[in-house]
């Protein structure tokens, strides 16, 4: 049978369409420099800030500067087998990282990978890490605290749920201590909290780990570590990165909190690139945009409306001092943007005042508003006291006949500096602040010797706890320091201080309570 030259026609037609592939065009430039972390591009007209580029050897970057003829680019991760001439492909994505409850109890690294060894995860989705802050319509004035569970703080210098507060200090002055016992403190409170360690060495990351396990915290907690050996790119990147993962809480109606530790070194990170990028230098070598920069992280940072969800998102930025220089070019931005600051002094810490909060520089312009009534009542007297106290003892350094009362004074205001001590990583609740506070504006601490105020509190709080269930269970209905508790509160403590503590430690003491205190 002949075969038709139509037919013949028809299957070529055929296998011709199936071998025909979609044509799809691709942005494609190439290198004119690259080192350092750091590369330029021509030949992409089309790219924009934050773009995702693809390096030919499958390496990732990110725009981050646009000149006329050509672009800059943060290589994400090392820059071996790069090489100028080498082609770049522009993704037209933005950098996305995972985000949802599998992190929880997760270390990873600057592009949320996992690194703790505990195999792959599952995650709700994929989130850019550059968004915009909730604007001032989607937002509702802080109204709830946040518990730390250290006491000078709590009553000094408060936060709030969706607050920015500043932890400022030389190394070495307990910035990371503190807000690792905040994030423990987190443990029961439905706070979910991401840690973000910027230019830190791994060890000093598997040690912080290691105490939140200790202490069962890890599991409400995603740690994203960027460490020194590390490049200056994912440094960079990684506040965003944590950022990104808490928001994720925040918008689905959960309260988080995100540490990043520090600014500082992000900064630096930040003016590294940028200089290599021959962008223009500012004040201390840092870019003209730098605070821009701090600013568009901290913002996001909020309290929603209850009508989006009502979540929040708090955040404790730390910035190191050199020197107690707080007028420095970052300080100062970082302040400026936040709502307080926690100021921290080496010689503080290291005459054993810890945590070594200086509290006249400390401020809250927020966490007052969303402290609970009993605390309040208490914590306002107590500032003052303490700054007469500074001020007395000051004075008294320049003369040795000192009258009685302000003898009285200078013996009250140790008590309340002792009183302000805390061992790290035993977090107070409220209702034992409250009561260790009341006890030494009462007068109670008066009779205890100012070195035996820490181990006069320890046995107070176990006595407290098998004895006064009720008062808690009061108070937790009600934080409100009403005559009723203060009369429990007073019963409390003349039987403990006269009935148990004393007897044990200093049975020839003989204590009634003070009907007349010396107000500071």
């Amino acid at each position: 049978m002949a075969i038709q030259t139509i037919e013949v026609d028809q299957l070529l037609r055929k296998e011709v369409e199936k071998l025909k592939k979609e044509i799809k065009a691709v942005e494609s430039g190439i290198i004119t420099e690259v080192g350092d972390g750091v590369a330029k591009v021509t030949g992409l007209p089309f790219a924009k800030i934050g773009d995702v580029v693809e390096f030919q050897n499958g390496m990732r970057g990110y725009v981050l500067t646009l000149e006329e003829y050509s672009i800059g680019c943060l290589i994400l991760g090392s820059d071996e087998g790069i090489f100028q001439g080498d082609s770049v492909k522009n993704t037209h994505e933005i950098l996305s990282v995972p985000v949802g409850e599998a992190l929880l109890g997760r270390v990873l690294d600057g592009f949320g990978r996992p690194i703790d060894g505990q195999g792959s995860m599952i995650p709700a989705g994929y989130r850019p890490i550059e968004i915009g802050s909730p604007g001032i319509t989607h937002r509702e004035p802080v109204k709830t605290s946040l518990q730390t569970g250290i006491q000078a703080i709590d009553a000094l210098v408060p936060i709030g749920r969706g607050q920015r507060q500043l932890i400022i200090g030389d190394r070495q002055t307990g910035k990371t201590s503190i807000a690792l016992d905040t994030i423990i403190n987190q443990k029961d409170t439905g706070v979910l909290c991401v840690y973000v360690a910027i230019g830190q060495k791994m060890s000093t990351v598997s040690r912080l780990v290691k105490t939140l396990k200790e202490h069962d915290a890890l599991k409400h907690t995603i740690v994203v570590a960027a460490s020194a050996s590390d490049a200056a790119s994912l440094q960079y990147i990684a506040p965003f990165v944590g950022c990104t993962m808490a928001e994720y809480f925040r918008d689905r109606g959960q309260d988080a909190l995100c540490v990043y530790d520090d600014l500082t070194k992000h900064a630096v990170a930040y003016r590294q690139f940028s200089l290599l990028l021959r962008r223009p230098p500012g004040r201390e070598a840092y870019p003209s945009d730098i605070f821009y920069l701090h600013a568009r992280l901290l913002e996001r940072a909020a309290k929603l409306h209850r009508e989006r969800g009502g979540g929040s998102l708090t955040a404790l930025p730390i910035i190191e001092t050199q020197a107690g220089d707080a007028s420095a070019y970052i300080p100062t931005n970082v302040i400026s943007i936040t709502d307080g600051q926690i100021v921290l002094e080496s010689s503080l810490f290291n005459s054993g005042v810890r945590p070594a909060i200086n509290v006249g520089l400390s401020v809250s312009r927020v966490g007052g508003s969303a402290q609970s009534p009993a605390m309040k009542k208490l914590a306002g007297p107590l500032r003052i006291n303490l700054a007469q106290y500074r001020e007395l003892a000051t004075f008294s350094q320049f003369s040795r006949n000192i009258d009685q009362v302000t003898q009285s004074q200078l013996e009250r205001g140790s008590r309340y500096v002792e009183l302000m001590k805390q061992p790290e990583r035993t977090p107070f609740p409220l209702l034992i602040q409250i009561l260790a506070i009341y006890a030494a504006t009462e007068g109670y601490l008066d009779v205890i010797e100012p070195e035996e105020i820490g181990k006069f509190r320890t046995f107070m709080i176990s006595y407290f706890n098998s004895k006064c269930a009720d008062i808690k269970e009061t108070f937790a209905k009600s934080p409100v320091l009403t005559p009723e508790l203060t009369e429990r509160f007073d019963a409390f403590l003349n039987d403990f201080i006269n009935n148990v503590y004393l007897p044990q430690f200093h049975p020839k003491k003989i204590v009634k309570k003070q009907t007349e205190t010396i107000r500071l």
